[in-house]
């Protein structure tokens, strides 16, 4: 090979552009701005860069800067004008240029530094496999799968939120878990519609239990006894200032619509999810207990297969994989979960983990083994570990293009 380097610092209204000779050397520095005019012109600077050193190959990177590289990572693949010359295009980890940018001694923090630094780790070649994908699918998935997990992080924050706001209103609620569910239909309505504690207290408890029974449709096994435990935790909970109660009231009634409209969105995301998982081959929905979403994640994020060497591999692109603190004959026994990896392959892989543990004998016995090692983080612990195990099934199924069979029917 006998390149040009492109090193791209990426931002929201331009990009910082370097362009480094194959002997290290500059050739040009300059900015173009972050749209469709400036990456043509981008492309023209480094046909007439190619052209001028009797280069025939161009290597091209930027960081993964939130959303901001990735149009111009689609236009650059994309342009006919570069397809004469052997492109290759890297989407670099922040933390990986950052790590070589310390090698340099008192290097200053600029937009035309960080370019330098781009295509100097180019050059250096200590970079992964191309992390773009090739299949568009892969790329339109990612993005229904990358929604739906902000759309369940902001349902969870809310449901704390409330828990909090519930307390203030109902203390003994939250206390005594009076509702198996305290997010159901009926645990809501209460919640919402009954002004006060003392309101709900001193209610007449038939006419409570006749609530009980229209709200839950005829759900609940003994009504009259959830009635009784409802009043009793009314009953024992504090009692606030009218004008403080009002506002909470408020707040509670703002805080379940928010939930109702972000679970329905996570429903707007499954039915999407789905619909384009029928055009990707998905050999992991054969897994008992991993369904479409779980399955559509985990697949987005891997996109294909072959570029991982090994399970190890994808377990540390997940961030599933532990430091080692090794020393002449000493080796720690004790050891960290490394902090880097992509945090949305890591949760889908955790909810898939979490699920065959409840549907599948072997994980759920292998959970229960790690979960007993330790007395300290005992769920947060065994869950990474069962998911680690779980990565080995992935990348197999994957890898042959082959379908799950149980232990018990081999």
């Amino acid at each position: 090979m006998n390149p040009l380097y492109v090193g791209i610092d990426v931002s929201s209204k331009s990009n910082v552009i370097y362009f480094m000779k194959p002997d290290g050397s500059k050739h040009s520095n300059f900015p173009v701005a972050n749209s469709l005019d400036g990456s043509r012109l981008l492309v023209k600077r480094i046909i007439s860069a190619i052209t001028s050193e009797s280069l025939s190959d161009v290597v091209i990177g930027l960081e993964a800067t939130s959303v901001y590289g990735d149009n111009l990572v689609c236009f650059l693949r994309e342009d006919g004008s570069l397809m004469p010359y052997n492109k290759k295009i890297y989407v670099l980890n922040p933390k990986q240029v950052k790590k070589f940018k310390e090698a340099y001694n008192n290097l200053p923090k600029n937009d035309y530094i960080d370019s330098f630094v781009i295509a100097d780790c180019l050059r250096f070649g200590r970079i992964n496999n191309e992390v773009y994908m090739d299949d568009y699918r892969f790329k339109a998935l990612q993005n229904l799968t990358r929604a739906r997990f902000f759309a369940v992080q902001n349902l969870t924050k809310e449901k704390q939120r409330f828990l909090n706001q519930l307390f203030k209103k109902y203390s003994s609620f939250t206390q005594e878990k009076v509702f198996s569910d305290t997010f159901s239909t009926t645990a809501l309505a209460i919640y919402e519609e009954f002004d006060s504690a003392d309101k709900l207290a001193y209610m007449d408890l038939h006419d409570l239990t006749e609530y009980i029974k229209n709200k839950g449709k005829n759900r609940f096994s003994d009504p009259d006894a959830v009635a009784k435990a409802i009043q009793k935790a009314a009953r024992s909970s504090y009692r606030l200032p009218k004008t403080v109660n009002d506002s909470v009231n408020q707040v509670l009634s703002i805080s379940i619509s928010s939930m109702k409209a972000l679970q329905t969105q996570i429903k707007a995301f499954d039915k999407a999810i789905a619909e384009q998982m029928e055009l990707i081959p998905n050999t992991l929905i054969s897994i008992k207990g991993i369904g479409p979403v779980y399955s559509a994640g985990i697949i987005a994020e891997i996109g294909d297969i072959n570029r991982f060497h090994n399970h190890a591999a994808l377990a540390k692109y997940a961030g599933l994989a532990w430091t080692q603190h090794q020393s002449g004959e000493f080796e720690a026994e004790i050891t960290r979960q490394i902090r880097s990896g992509n945090r949305y392959l890591k949760y889908y892989l955790g909810e898939a983990a979490w699920s065959l543990v409840r549907c599948d004998t072997e994980y759920n016995a292998f959970y229960h083994l790690k979960f007993k090692e330790v007395n300290r983080f005992q769920h947060k612990r065994a869950l990474a570990l069962t998911a680690r195990k779980f990565v080995r099934l992935v990348f197999r199924l994957l890898k042959d293009n082959c379908l799950y069979i149980p232990p018990e029917n081999r």
